[in-house]
């Protein structure tokens, strides 16, 4: 049966003043258009509780008492890995009986939620005090100081590579269209590994390593990519330039070429990728680079280029002007 639609409380409150100027059940229901039982039912609640508002509700009462609703959070605060069907099993062996969908509705009632996991670097002791110190190094940075900044790193592309689903609308039947489905290769088709910048301002060079990288070729890189990206960028004096720990950044010769260009390096804690807001504009980049799906190799360098040129200025600006929020992350 179909749920009824409830009278509003101007319409409940006609009822009870039509009925008090000695109409009828049926005329008031007549002239309201409103059955003559509902009419009734409502004159009867207000005689017996002087309104005609909704009442509060018992309801069925709740499978799982307040001893087990405790239960089940001291469980997930210890693990938050404990899977609905754990809880389940635990509850049973307590005695009480109940479904995944009981578990979840208890959970969400005391405000939590399944939610996928956040993937972060693997940190030692070590680790966590370094980033824990460039945080509170950095807290009361202005949103200049960050501006100031140019972010580098290198990635890997590959050739079919975004795993993200995408959906298609396409009728029943007709998966295997070659319009409805994504093409993969084995090991991902292939790859390239790129080297890119970027300020508050906008890309920066992007170009492509075409051999193992060592100190040397890092060197030459920057020498020749660098330099030119900060002029292009028109940034400010005293700007500084930021890359992270790995040996090649590291090199003897690396570090005498920023010291003879008298380069202001960003100290950086290891295993902290998410600190790089670089991170993100890869993401772009690839999810950008997949949208096009280039066939090859040399489309894939082709393409990675060109969506490199049109990220807007304004995402690079949005990544820095937010970038405390990062460091209050990690604290």
């Amino acid at each position: 049966m179909a749920k009824t639609k409830e009278l509003s409380k101007d319409t409940r409150k006609s009822i009870v003043d039509l009925h008090q100027t000695g109409k009828s059940e049926s005329t008031i229901g007549k002239q309201l258009g409103v059955k003559k039982s509902t009419v009734g039912a409502i004159i009867r609640k207000w005689k017996t509780y002087k309104t005609t508002d909704n009442l509060p509700r018992s309801g069925a009462p709740r499978k799982i008492s307040s001893r087990g609703v405790k239960m089940i959070m001291r469980t997930v605060s210890k693990d938050p890995r404990t899977t609905r069907g754990d809880l389940v099993n635990d509850l049973q062996r307590a005695g009480t009986k109940v479904t995944k969908v009981t578990i979840s509705n208890t959970l969400q009632r005391q405000g939590i939620k399944s939610r996928s996991a956040r993937r972060v670097p693997l940190l030692k002791p070590v680790h966590v005090q370094a980033r824990l110190k460039f945080a509170r190094e950095h807290m009361d940075d202005t949103a200049e100081d960050w501006e100031n900044v140019m972010w580098s790193d290198e990635t890997k592309v590959e050739l079919f590579g975004i795993n993200s689903t995408r959906h298609v609308w396409r009728k029943k039947n007709t998966e295997l269209h070659p319009k409805n489905t994504i093409p993969t290769v084995k090991h991902g088709g292939g790859n390239i590994m790129l080297w890119g910048c970027f300020s508050a301002k906008g890309t920066g060079r992007l170009i492509r390593v075409k051999d193992r990288m060592n100190g040397a070729m890092y060197h030459e890189i920057l020498s020749q990519n660098l330099l030119p990206s900060v002029r292009t960028l028109k940034m400010k004096r005293g700007w500084v330039f930021q890359h992270d720990n790995d040996p090649k950044h590291t090199a003897r010769a690396t570090k005498e070429w920023l010291r003879k260009k008298h380069l202001k390096v960003l100290e950086w804690p290891s295993q902290s990728p998410d600190l790089n807001p670089i991170e993100n504009l890869w993401r772009e980049l690839k999810v950008r680079v997949a949208r096009r799906q280039p066939q090859n190799i040399t489309a894939l360098e082709k393409i990675c280029m060109e969506e490199w040129a049109k990220i807007p200025a304004t995402v690079c600006a949005n990544l820095v002007k937010t970038y405390s929020k990062r460091l209050t992350s990690v604290i």
